[in-house]
């Protein structure tokens, strides 16, 4: 008959601390410091982008000078395209 043996425990690893200590000048951020964009500016991104889905709808009911062209398609699409690139900078 065998007899059983307890098995030895280990000890435990000291938890590390998981958190950075804060620092003590706390810096503050760039976003704060320019503050909210101007009205102007959203106006603007806003605008952009509207204004190229009804160029690109508009070129396609033919209402356009010169009909359907794919240069309005384009002029279009860049004005869209500009919009979205003035969200980086939208605070």
């Amino acid at each position: 008959m065998a007899t059983l043996v307890p098995m030895p425990v280990s000890k435990g690893r000291k938890k590390a601390n998981k958190r950075p200590t804060p620092p003590k000048n706390p810096v503050v951020s760039q976003v704060e410091e320019k503050g909210p964009s101007p009205t102007w500016y959203v106006a603007t991104m806003f605008g952009l982008m509207a204004v190229g889905i009804v160029v690109i709808l508009i070129n396609y009911m033919g209402v356009l000078p010169g009909g359907t062209s794919n240069l309005y398609l384009l002029g279009g699409l860049a004005m869209i395209g500009v919009g979205f690139a003035m969200t980086l900078n939208y605070r």
